[in-house]
């Protein structure tokens, strides 16, 4: 077999960066590192890829290892490669980010692992650089969302208007004017509005919506921004 002489091996991993949204409070799902370096300390969900694997192969099967989830918005984000990141061994990390609706897919939350679901905004210091990949990740998102409709996949099959703001809100980290944000939303026409009310918050109650998966495809790449300005709200 022909080798490459004089070069020093190094291992390949994968870290997901996993974001979920409750209907009220957008997370991250995080774990408690069961093995050194850093024991017991919290850090995103992670493995190494296998030699017979390629790298989005790796980042599907350590999503579906380590969670119990299938068909989700995985996309990957980029490389961390510092020699000093790990202190065991030269590893270098391709980070993916993954959106899901956390309702939907908590009963198949692996309890081997001590995921937990932590709000974005009291995440605790993670291992390694972990903590980068999380800041670069919603650089990423806040990019994409005003450009795509990637945030839907965060909500539940049904939804409401307040909810679906609330999310942009939180993701952005700033408030939106309210009559704008529905002027917005209905003008993309990727809504399905349903008989159902929420009723939770007042008597009056939201009207449920659901998206109307086969425009939500059609427009994926050429959305209307609901974010103006999003350059000045990326960092």
């Amino acid at each position: 077999m022909i080798t490459y002489s004089n070069q020093t091996r190094i291992l390949v991993a994968i870290d997901c960066i996993i974001f979920g949204f409750d209907g009220e409070q957008l997370k991250i799902l995080l774990i408690k590192r069961s093995f050194q370096p850093e024991k017991g300390k919290w850090s995103l969900m992670g493995g190494f890829v296998a030699p017979d694997e390629g790298i989005s192969q790796a980042a599907e099967r350590i999503l579906t290892e380590l969670t119990g989830l299938h068909d989700v918005y995985l996309e990957q984000l980029q490389s961390y490669g510092d020699p000093d990141r790990d202190p065991i061994e030269r590893v270098v990390s391709v980070a993916y980010f993954a959106l899901i609706d956390i309702n939907k897919y908590q009963t198949q939350i692996s309890n081997r692992y001590q995921a937990e679901w932590i709000p974005i905004n009291e995440a605790p210091a993670l291992i390694f650089d972990h903590d980068l990949m999380v800041k670069d990740a919603k650089k990423r998102i806040r990019y994409k969302a005003a450009l795509h409709p990637i945030l839907f996949e965060l909500l539940p099959l049904k939804f409401t208007i307040p909810q679906l703001q609330n999310l942009y809100e939180q993701v952005y980290q700033t408030p939106i004017d309210n009559r704008n944000f529905i002027r917005k939303v209905n003008s993309t026409d990727l809504l399905i509005k349903t008989l159902e009310k929420d009723k939770s918050g007042s008597r009056k109650g939201a009207f449920y919506y659901k998206l109307n998966k086969t425009k939500y495809k059609a427009k994926f790449q050429s959305f209307l921004n609901f974010i103006p300005n999003p350059e000045s709200l990326i960092n």
